[in-house]
């Protein structure tokens, strides 16, 4: 049910019905109110979902090996960055601050703004500047966003990791001649 909420918020923003998201899931419309309660506890759950989900891929990218700052950012970097259908689930979630109405409802927008937060002691923690990890983390989330609206090919989305991943790194990038 939260995955068929989560295509149906991503494809209609928070105009969707519960009568769409039951549908798509295949469960009647008051089976999805008796597991959720109501609409926004719904969005809640997608967004409590989503959040787990983009953790466990940066997670998933965190390169402990790395003996320099900015691990954290760098995993950030690439989970977001990743080509193909790996990367759903970060790009999703970095597009859930584009959906229409979502901040209208308090309990989701506390939950992001407790993610937000979380991210941003992890990376005020990696050792890096607070202006680096600003266009990094940033760059990062707008290539994650222009991917999933599918406005960014695998090569610029390849060429924007690799300079992300630089500037992360070193501080200055060489863009491609």
């Amino acid at each position: 049910m939260l995955d068929a909420a989560t295509r149906e918020i991503l494809g209609k923003g928070t105009a969707v019905t519960l009568g769409e998201i039951a549908t798509t899931a295949g469960v009647s419309k008051s089976g999805l109110i008796h597991h959720f309660g109501n609409r926004d506890q719904l969005f809640v759950e997608v967004v409590e979902d989503m959040s787990q989900r983009l953790r466990e891929a940066v997670l998933a990218e965190l390169d402990l090996s790395e003996n320099h700052p900015g691990k954290m950012l760098r995993a950030y970097v690439r989970a977001l960055c990743k080509g193909g259908v790996e990367a759903a689930a970060a790009r999703d979630f970095t597009s859930a601050a584009n959906w229409n109405g979502l901040y209208a409802i308090p309990a989701v927008a506390a939950l992001l703004e407790a993610s937000d937060g979380w991210w941003s002691e992890q990376f005020a923690a990696d050792g890096l500047s607070a202006a680096r990890i600003q266009i990094v983390r940033r760059g990062a989330e707008g290539v994650a966003s222009a991917a999933l609206q599918g406005s960014e090919s695998e090569a610029t989305i390849a060429t924007a990791r690799r300079l992300l991943l630089q500037l992360a790194t070193e501080g200055t990038f060489s863009p491609p001649l």
